[in-house]
């Protein structure tokens, strides 16, 4: 369970010209008065050697830095400009996760950074993805650069133990305020979490040389040294996990402060030295983002379908980006916050996507539903009156939005490493240490090295035990509405959902019909729609076009007992993955589960916390007793 997010109270003090921000809340400063860029690149640069071991980095390596606090990113942001100057010409990558409890605002993120005009090219790209102050992970993505960063908010004693070790963190830097004005940060507790998520090859460095420190990472074998530090620091901490072996070298302790990082560095980064052949079976936004997230490292992917992308329940003409918020206490696993978070910074760089608002009509707890408002940052929820007269309260969330699915499977099927062909896929399996698929026509069999089945409901044809997913019948409607008086920049929530298409059309929806796997075009299914819009707003409702003049489209959404998707393997010595069962949130799910499905597959760090990896998991629904929940008749869930 997390906590509201609370941001940094600072002071700011004014050395030589230059403004230092000073923690109210730990009477620390954030970075050295001497010159604080000069000093991360001393304690954690050099400390980790990390110009040799990045500028030595294999084709398709990955290798990942962890960070024990953001503060004001100036760390972060130095180990990117040294990527820059010094990464390989291949598909390389550098990876970053840091905790942080209490973020900077924006703006004095903006003003702290201000201070090192050197960085203010990488500082401009870090402020525009900033994340909003919500407990959880946040995964900021810098393709152009072969550099991304997960920032976990929240308390380290709480963020560590839920980090789930899908990787190997490479290097670390033990930051954060000094032990004297911070001694949470360097307890027991946090520190073997660090160590579980490391390996030996795996390095450390730290301006502090604190007797828990240096404790804490002898007793788990690490090999601790002091070499000189920053400016009038006699001494910093330099560490490294070796090999039981080499524990006992007789190299004195000043030639450990220059080499150990060298002596063992077979781990640095995953080997993978070629690109892996991924297939993907199922072109709708499941498949797509697994696609995207797999070829944007530098991956072959080819995605298969039957007939041609977007013929499912991904292919209406437009999907809106609605989550509903959980309690802020659950904000780091609640599947639909987390997601909504990354997918509005995913979409920002396709065309397909345009941002808006929405107008949630509380119609069902209404006081709990307006409270959330209380809970969030200031102005993501608002309580305010609907510009659309109806008699129940609304919440409008600012920051949602729409994506154009068929303009976005344009987009995506650009990338010059997504390759789509159109087969019937016979069978998958794992032989020989590859996966080969057998297709009907033409008949032949292909090799993979990884395979990922995304065919919604089909999926259960590849496997031998699979998840239940049930069928659900939906139908959108659009109909002719030029002079509605609904702005582009704005959606409505009720049960169903209305927007407008184009500047001709509305569009809304959508039926929710459990055990149906028709798909014609209803009338039935179009009155549904009207009385959904007409119970919360019926004097705009009866100003639209009669149902008979209306257009539509069914699909069959596939959706699992408890309502989450599942994403993973179903055994663990294959290949085979699967993405499925994601109902009727497949837009707003998909961008973040594509980097999960990146991250078991390439053996990268994963964006969410261990709790909702396993809520993920298929195997979840082995040997289960529970009886599955009772769908809501709207469909929201």
């Amino acid at each position: 369970m997390s906590e509201a997010i609370q941001t940094a109270s600072l002071d700011w003090q004014c050395v030589d010209g230059i403004e230092i921000p000073v923690s109210r809340q730990f009477g620390d400063v954030y970075f050295s008065k001497d010159n604080g860029l000069l000093e991360t690149r001393h304690v954690f640069l050099n400390g980790n050697d990390l110009t040799e071991r990045l500028s030595s980095l294999q084709s398709h390596q990955y290798f990942c830095v962890g960070e024990t606090g953001f503060g004001t990113g100036l760390n972060i942001l130095a180990l990117w400009q040294l990527w820059q100057e010094c990464k390989p010409d291949n598909h390389s990558h550098l990876h970053a996760v840091s905790v942080e409890k209490f973020p900077l605002s924006k703006s004095d993120l903006i003003r702290a950074l201000n201070a090192w005009p050197e960085l203010k090219p990488l500082a401009e790209l870090l402020i525009e993805q900033y994340p909003l102050p919500v407990a959880g992970c946040h995964r900021l993505n810098f393709p152009e650069h072969r550099f991304s960063l997960d920032l976990w908010l929240g308390d380290a004693h709480d963020v560590f133990p839920q980090m789930p070790k899908t990787s190997t963190v490479n290097a670390w830097f033990l930051d954060g305020f000094a032990p004297s004005c911070n001694p949470d940060m360097w307890e027991e507790n946090v520190l073997n979490h660090i160590v579980r998520l490391s390996d030996t090859g795996t390095t450390f460095s730290s301006f502090s040389v604190a007797g828990v420190l240096k404790r804490g990472l002898r007793s788990h074998g690490i090999k601790v040294t002091r070499p000189r530090g920053f400016g009038h620091k006699r001494e910093m901490l330099k560490a490294v996990w070796l090999e039981a072996e080499t524990e006992t070298d007789t190299t004195t302790p000043a030639e450990h402060s220059g080499n150990t990082a060298q002596k063992k560095t077979a781990t640095d980064g995953h080997s993978l030295s070629r690109p892996r052949q991924i297939a993907i079976i199922g072109a709708g936004i499941a498949g797509l983002s697994c696609a995207w997230s797999l070829a944007q490292r530098g991956h072959q992917v080819s995605l298969y379908d039957r007939t041609a992308p977007l013929t499912g329940a991904s292919g209406n003409p437009l999907a809106l980006l609605n989550p509903k918020l959980g309690s802020i206490a659950m904000s780091d696993y609640h599947l639909m916050t987390v997601t909504w978070q990354y997918a509005l910074r995913h979409y920002r760089q396709f065309s397909a996507f345009h941002p808006l608002a929405v107008h949630q009509i509380a119609l069902k707890k209404a006081e709990e539903s307006l409270a959330l408002a209380d809970d969030y940052p200031e102005n993501l929820l608002q309580k305010q009156p609907c510009d659309l007269k109806t008699e129940y309260p609304s919440l409008l969330l600012t920051q949602a939005g729409a994506v154009s699915p068929h303009l976005l499977c344009e987009e995506i099927l650009q990338h010059p490493l997504i390759d789509f062909h159109q087969a019937d896929i016979q069978s998958v399996e794992f032989i020989d240490e590859k996966v080969q698929l057998k297709m009907a026509e033409p008949a032949e069999t292909v090799v993979f090295d990884h395979a990922v089945i995304c065919a919604a409901k089909q999926s259960s044809a590849f496997f031998e035990l699979y998840p239940v997913l049930r069928a659900i019948r939906g139908q959108v409607s659009w109909l002719d509405n030029a002079d509605s008086a609904l702005s582009k920049a704005q959606a409505y929530s009720y049960g169903g959902y209305c927007m407008q298409l184009n500047d001709q059309q509305l569009i809304l929806g959508a039926s929710f019909l459990p055990g149906r796997e028709d798909t014609d075009v209803l009338e039935d299914d179009h009155v549904h729609n009207l009385e959904l819009i007409h119970n919360v707003f019926p004097q705009y409702a009866e100003s639209l076009a009669p149902v008979s003049e209306w257009q539509g489209r069914a699909s069959i959404r596939a959706q699992t007992p408890d309502f989450f998707p599942v994403l993973g393997r179903l055994d663990e010595n294959s290949e085979i993955y699967t993405y499925a069962g994601l109902g009727s949130k497949g837009f707003l799910y998909s961008p973040l589960c594509g980097e999960i499905m990146a991250a078991l597959i390439l053996k990268e760090a994963c964006p969410v916390p261990d709790k909702l990896l396993k809520q993920l998991n298929p195997l979840r629904f082995r040997n289960s007793r529970k009886a599955p929940k009772k769908y809501h008749a709207t469909g929201e869930n």
